[in-house]
């Protein structure tokens, strides 16, 4: 008789097989030299198009599809980036319905499928990784799953690829999540929208990435979807040298010092006018800024993508200093903030690269865009995911559900 825990096994076993014949063919079948005599761009944006994708001033440089990355049938969800202090070589962490895969993509025109890490437990839609320390920590919303924990180093000079990963810790103080956050600065890691703490943020100390310990958590504002955390030394001098965390808890935007992990403290809640589901967000960075996305407003009141931008030059007072149109219909997920510029992951309508460089006067413009689901821009949860954008080669993550793995570039003029 096969008991449950045997057939999991079996399934997680055929999928492993699956996902290396799969990985092992993309190898095969990029052998071949490229005649593109610039070898580190795969297709330039000209006239609109770079390739068969919708662009405008970034070139396509890479593209793996989500086939390739985790097998027939998967889909690709979050992703974040890593890069090897010791031989500055850069990786796409990619965030799949079966897993995470690392691709090593220091080289555009040679990308090689390091391996796999599965899921903890069993497939799931949503996926979440962050890095601290030269490791990778993963949540899901896996039942179970708790938190994964991967020594990115062990992807360096490795043979017989690709390779099938185990984890090298795990956390179980929570089952599932939807997202991880990391202060790099403080080695705290907080995990969001467990169901530990009414889905507030639950504290991990992650400074010994193998060792990790509860400390605590918050749950006076409710269900956190996303956050982010930082060492504050923005214009509100109150707060000068304390630990801030910001949520974006589904009906508005909350502020609490996280400074004291046995007494963390509210600082402020604030709503919009016709919220639809305060999805993610990310500071300017001069932390005088903080610009939010709402998810669904596109779908409840047929608007087109709405940025939102909240002066927290007074933590205590936030207010909604402008608001940024976007060009479509298509939904807003995850956006991050390099420089002058505000990277946006809008689903169907691909990336959106808007400039925030005189945000201090709401002035916002969109200057450029790669579309990696060019049938349409709907209102609908198609396409691209997540953006990566903080590569210090220039090289841009973009995980879309449908297409996979795509690495774009900012046109040289």
């Amino acid at each position: 008789m096969i008991t449950k825990n045997k057939f999991r096994k079996i399934i997680l076993y055929t999928a492993a097989l699956m996902l290396i014949l799969n990985l092992f063919q993309y190898c095969s079948d990029n052998d071949d030299t490229d005649s593109n005599p610039d070898n580190k761009i795969l297709s330039p944006c000209e006239n609109g198009m770079a390739g068969n994708y919708p662009c405008e001033g970034y070139d396509l440089m890479a593209h793996i599809s989500v086939n390739e990355l985790a097998g027939p049938g998967e889909q690709a969800n979050d992703s974040w980036g890593w890069t090897d202090p010791e031989n500055g070589n850069e990786y796409a962490l990619i965030g799949t319905t079966a897993g995470t895969t690392f691709v090593d993509i220091s080289d555009a025109k040679n990308l090689i499928i390091i391996g796999m890490l599965p899921t903890a437990t069993v497939k799931s839609s949503w996926r979440d990784i962050k890095v601290y320390n030269n490791y990778a920590f993963i949540v899901s919303e896996a039942p179970g799953h708790g938190m994964q924990i991967f020594d990115l180093t062990r992807l360096r000079d490795i043979s017989n690829i690709p390779k099938m990963f185990t984890a090298d810790a795990h956390y179980s103080g929570f089952g599932s999540a939807h997202n991880i956050v990391i202060n790099e600065n403080s080695g705290f890691a907080y995990a969001v929208g467990t169901s530990t703490f009414d889905g507030g943020p639950h504290f991990i100390d992650i400074q010994n990435p193998i060792n990790p310990m509860a400390s605590g958590g918050f749950s006076d504002y409710g269900y956190s979807h996303d956050a982010q955390v930082v060492s504050y030394n923005g214009s509100d001098t109150d707060y000068t040298g304390h630990e801030i965390f910001v949520g974006s808890n589904e009906d508005g935007v909350v502020i609490v010092d996280v400074t004291d992990k046995e007494n963390p403290v509210g600082i402020s809640m604030t709503e919009y006018n016709n919220i639809g589901y305060t999805h993610q967000g990310w500071f300017t960075e001069d932390l005088d800024y903080f610009i939010v996305g709402d998810e669904l407003d596109e779908i409840k009141t047929g608007i087109n993508s709405r940025t939102l931008i909240f002066d927290f030059m007074d933590l205590d007072n936030p207010t909604l200093h402008s608001t940024y149109m976007g060009p479509t219909g298509a939904i807003d997920h995850n956006g991050y903030v390099k420089g002058n510029t505000f990277y946006l992951a809008n689903y169907t309508a691909g990336v959106r690269f808007i400039d925030i460089s005189d945000i201090a006067n709401g002035q916002i413009r969109e200057e450029g865009f790669f579309d990696t689901y060019s049938s349409d821009n709907s209102t609908n949860f198609n396409g691209v995911w997540n953006v990566y954008p903080f590569f210090e080669s220039g090289n841009i993550l973009i995980s879309d559900i449908e297409g996979g793995l795509f690495i774009v570039r900012k046109s040289e003029i």
